[in-house]
């Protein structure tokens, strides 16, 4: 493992990943894996498919551990669901880190060894995972990421304003959000009132959602 990189044990048991280069955590400290699932699928992938739709393309921005990827392909591997999901991570971890985070336990077994096996691989082009599962890591950064793809979720999980703040302007907000289809769905864990004010000056409805542990609320907003 990179010797400047540590896992913590979170509250809820699972691992995260500090980087001291940053200053932050990769999830958060009251639980990696209840934040994934509450932000991400629950409130992001869940709320775009409702009761009727059995396919979804997904952007992250801020790939890191794939904990978000890999929830989200296991719940769509139980249900049916076709996924197609880009990750942009400029930083992309090794497969000893991703082995060594503890995240096979959360899933199921198909899913995380599909992933372990093809993880590199999909650092270099779209690759199957399992069927109906596609997966892609971009290695750039969020301002020179380019794609013929529009997407119907995405995850903005990068690092927080305070320890990033590049990530969070008008123009990088603005260039993600223009990859994202009208009806689609824009959810991070953070909410500030400048982030609601930008959010809405592009073009989206936005919404107070419940947060995860530790957070009383989130941001959920919907393109129009």
């Amino acid at each position: 493992m990179n010797e400047q990189l540590n896992f913590t044990i979170t509250a809820d048991g699972s691992k995260t990943i500090f980087n001291p280069a940053i200053g932050e955590h990769y999830h958060s400290r009251h639980g990696a894996l209840q934040e994934s699932r509450h932000v991400f699928l629950q409130s992001g992938l869940n709320y775009f498919l409702g009761d009727e739709i059995k396919e979804a393309s997904v952007l992250e921005v801020g790939f890191g551990t794939g904990l978000n990827f890999l929830v989200s392909a296991d719940h769509c591997y139980l249900n049916n669901i076709n996924l197609q999901y880009t990750g942009i991570e400029a930083f992309p971890l090794s497969l000893e880190i991703i082995r060594d985070s503890g995240y096979d336990q959360y899933i199921s077994p198909q899913v995380w060894r599909a992933y372990a096996h093809a993880y590199e691989k999909a650092l270099r082009k779209e690759t199957s995972i399992l069927p109906g599962c596609q997966l892609y890591i971009d290695t750039t950064t969020l301002l020179t990421f380019q794609s013929e793809k529009i997407f119907d979720v995405l995850y903005f999980d990068a690092f927080a304003a305070i320890h990033q703040p590049e990530m969070w302007t008008e123009e990088a907000l603005r260039h993600v959000a223009g990859f994202l289809r009208k009806g689609g769905v824009f959810v991070t864990y953070a909410i500030t009132g400048n982030l609601k004010r930008t959010m809405k000056s592009l073009g989206f409805s936005i919404e107070k959602a419940p947060g995860a542990a530790g957070k009383r609320e989130m941001l959920r907003a919907v393109k129009l």
